[in-house]
This record gives structure tokens, sequence and C-alpha cells, in this order.
């Protein structure tokens, strides 16, 4: 792929990019790539929400659900300035191939809001997210389209959506959403489950090209749900902490970073880059920092073609969404670098999900060690299918992932048909 800005900011034609990839490995027809390129519906809304001094502002809306074929819609609800229809599109196309990588019954879907969490009270917050879920309840539901926490929108943020659809309904629907605080129906194990998926599949794939992680050097960038889970279940693996980052900036130490410690500096402070030790870096020097294992869990298009042969690190695991561009990809596999992508390395979360969903349904509760042994055996039997078929195929992590994923897809259309 050359180099080229307007695909590099777009995270929907970096998708589409990655799938007529596998697409030609595949030897797909053109019918069945132009279904697998599109979503299969778009939801824009516009809605008015009072703010706290009594104006009104307009806000903007979408949820995108990429492909159904395999079960019920699945993707996380984000709240960020950044929102955009495009970017909507890119992530419900990666959660479909996330939820058929771990083979749950589930397709892609994603949706947002455009606004500025940090500039809203907790009480505009809640309007704006029962006025957005009034507007796309007849596309959600537990049998249709199940969201989920993402960027920027918590347990609390699902609360109040479970209880604006539940209103609507006349009787309480807890399986309309995953992510939920634990009275009203949550998961145990859930609030880790994406970070702690994250660090199964680098124990897998660590295994598999020679990283002993007991004084394994990690880079962190991102320090949210995933990073600081990922930051505290490597350190009690032995991993030593050299670098963690937020959006604020970072903090690097080469003798190492006390996972509790900054835990409670961003607890306390709002960011890791006021640790009370260490030299502070920027987000996008950490990337580039001498280290084993390399985890980017921020933002999209973090890894570039000019940063990527500078990063040093042997693998990289991408918790966060779409982190590395296809150029960067092309020039760490000619570099011999392994990268864990991030629809296998962040499938924790969904995974989870599907096990809150579960129960929901059966109106009956899990133990936490049997979620967290579950999710283990759910990431340690797709690390191993996906290292088996990268093996067998001469292939990166990313392309048998693919592979995987839209085969299983593809099956599932062509065994349903095509409607009428």
């Amino acid at each position: 792929m050359s180099s080229d800005t307007a695909i590099v900011d777009d995270p929907f034609a970096i998708a589409q990019w990655q799938l007529d990839a596998v697409a030609e490995h595949l030897k797909l027809g053109d019918g069945m790539r132009r279904i697998l390129r599109t979503p299969n519906r778009e939801l824009t809304v516009t809605f008015p929400v009072i703010m706290d001094d009594g104006r009104t502002e307009v806000f903007t809306g979408h949820r995108v659900q990429h492909n159904v074929a395999r079960g019920p819609a699945k993707g996380g609800i984000r709240y960020s300035p950044y929102v955009t229809l495009n970017e909507m599109r890119a992530l419900s196309m990666w959660m479909t191939w996330k939820c058929a990588v771990v083979n749950l019954p589930f397709g892609g879907a994603k949706g947002g809001v455009c606004c500025n969490t940090k500039e809203m009270s907790l009480r505009e917050i809640e309007r704006l997210t029962r006025r957005y879920t009034t507007e796309i309840a007849f596309l959600i539901g537990p049998a249709s389209d199940i969201p989920a926490p993402d960027m920027y929108t918590d347990s609390r943020v699902m609360a109040w959506m479970m209880d604006t659809y539940s209103m609507h309904k006349g009787y309480s629907v807890p399986g309309v959403v995953t992510g939920k605080p634990i009275s009203v129906g949550g998961s145990l194990g859930r609030s880790e489950a994406t970070g702690r998926g994250c660090v199964y599949a680098i124990v897998n794939v660590a295994k598999q090209v020679g990283i002993n992680l007991d004084g394994a050097t990690v880079a962190v960038q991102g320090f949210g749900n995933a990073g600081s889970v990922v930051v505290r279940l490597l350190a009690q693996l032995g991993c030593r902490i050299i670098a963690v980052s937020d959006s604020n900036g970072g903090i690097y130490d080469e003798h190492g970073l006390d996972a509790e410690a900054l835990q409670a500096c961003k607890r306390e402070t709002g960011s890791v880059s006021n640790y009370s030790s260490g030299d502070r870096l920027s987000n996008e020097a950490l990337l580039t920092l001498p280290c084993d294992i390399l985890v980017p869990a921020a933002l999209e298009n973090q890894l570039t073609e000019r940063l990527a042969p500078k990063v040093q690190s042997k693998l990289i695991a991408e918790a966060a969404n779409g982190p590395t561009t296809p150029e960067a990809d092309a020039i760490f596999q000619d570099r011999g670098v392994t990268v864990v992508p991030d629809i296998l390395a962040n499938a924790g979360g969904v995974t989870v999900s599907y096990f809150e969903w579960v129960q929901n349904l059966q109106e009956f509760h899990w133990k936490e060690e049997q979620v967290n042994q579950q999710l283990k055996d759910v990431m340690d039997a797709s690390c191993g299918q996906v290292m088996a078929l990268a093996e067998r195929e001469h292939a990166s992590l990313r392309t048998a992932a693919y592979i995987l994923a839209v085969d299983r897809v593809v099956n599932a259309i062509q065994d349903r048909g095509i409607y009428p």
C-alpha cells in the first residue's frame, strides 16, 4: 500500500483495505466483497439536550451495524469530540472480525456521539445518554443489537441506556446492553476483561516468539480501562513496566515503575504523567522506547509509516482498535516484529460481554473465577488457532486472524443465503 495521507486519516479506508487484502487470499467473488465492504445498516441522529445553564445544544450521534450474519450486532458506544460516521463504520467492521476470530455468535456494530464529556456535568451526560438511547431504541435490543462501553463511556452510562430502553418497553431488559453495574445485571470480571484478555494473548504469543515474561520490559501507551489492567497483570507476571502514558503525557523509568503506585497516581491526580519519579515523555516517544513488549492501548493510527522504523520492541500487542496503519504493519512484518492484531488482542472485552449477555438471558450469574477461566479458555483457543494458521500460511498474525474471521463470516452468509 502506497503512502496516502487520506487513507491514513480515514479508519474506514484502512478497514476496507485490510478486508480487500484478505479477500484476495480467500479468492472471494465480487459480490461477497461488496457485501463485506459495506455496513448493513447506518443510523445518524441529531438531537437536542438541555444543558445545566438552560441553553439547548444539538448533538450528532451514530449507530452502525456492519454485519449480522453470525448473530445480533455487538459493539461499544463512545463519546468523543472526534466521533465520525467513517470511524463508526471502521469500528463496526473490526467488531465483526473480532467477534468471529474468537468465534462468538455476534456480528459487529459501533456507535457514538460527537461530544466532549470533559466539559459536561454528570447530569448533562445522563440527559444526552437517555436522549441518544431513545433515538436509536428501534435498532437496539437483546436479540438485535447489544451496545457496550467504549471510549469515555462506562458502566453508569450503560445503566442509563438500559433504564431508558426498559422504560420504553415497560419492563426491565438487562440484556439490551453489557458492561452494566453488577446491581443491574452486569457480570463479574467485565471491567477488567479487555486488559485481561490482552494479557492472555501476550502470554500465548510471547511463548511462541521466545520472550520470557519474567523480567521482560514493557511500555504501555494509554492508561485507561485496558492499559491500566495490562500494566497491573503483566507486573504480577514479573514484567518490568518501564513506561506508561495517558492523554496528558507519559512517564519513563528504565528501572521499572510500580503498578500500584501508578494506579494511585492516576486516581489522585488524574494523570500518570504526575508520577513521583522517572522522566516525562510524550505519547509518541513512548512508542519508540527500547523494550520487549509494546502495548498501544489508546487511539487509532498511533504507529505510522514514519514511526515504524524507529520502534524497538520485539512484540506489539494492540490493546487499542486500529493503532497500526497498513504501511507501518508492512514495515513491522519486514523487520520481523511480531504484532498481535487488535481483533485478537483486545477481544477480551466482547468475550466477557458475551458471557454477560448469556447470564442475562439465563437469569443466572457466574462467579468471577468462572468468568476469568472461560475468558482464558477462549483466548488460549483463539490464539492457538491464529498462530497455527499463520505458521501454515507463512503469514503474519494479523493476516491469519483476518483469514480465520472473514472465512467464518463468509461461511455464515453463504449458509444463510441471500434473501429473498
